[in-house]
């Protein structure tokens, strides 16, 4: 049960990952606000730099390693957990990942740069301690 709900957890924050970096630039050209939300941006770059840092150091997610601790080599998957784990889990070899979470981290920066985030302000009352 843990690694499925591992598995599910994994799919979440890569749906995240991948309509962020579809919804940023469509949202910027149909001038949706969302989009240039400062702490949604922040978690979309700080998410994939945490994979690609992974990936550059030659390393496998950390969610990919627990979900194989927990799940085991001789377990049976149910038939929906295994559709998600063929979706999620590609058998290429770990360079070619690298490559590609360099590739779409260096596209989030210059989003970062082309579709600037709101910064948030700061309250300008001061608050009680």
């Amino acid at each position: 049960m843990a690694a499925l709900s591992l598995l599910a957890l994994h799919l979440a924050i890569i749906a995240f990952n991948v309509a962020g970096c579809v919804l940023i630039p469509l949202g910027a050209w149909r001038c949706w606000r969302w989009v240039r939300e400062f702490w949604f941006r922040l978690a979309h770059l700080l998410s994939l730099a945490v994979v690609a840092t992974q990936a550059l150091l030659g390393r496998a997610c950390f969610l990919t390693v627990w979900q194989g601790d927990l799940s085991g080599a001789s377990h049976v998957q149910p038939l929906i957990a295994g559709w998600i784990n063929r979706l999620i889990y590609w058998p290429l070899p770990l360079w070619v990942f690298a490559i590609a979470y360099i590739v779409v981290f260096v596209y989030l920066v210059a989003l970062w740069a082309l579709v600037r985030p709101r910064m948030p302000r700061r309250s300008r009352r001061r608050r009680c301690v």
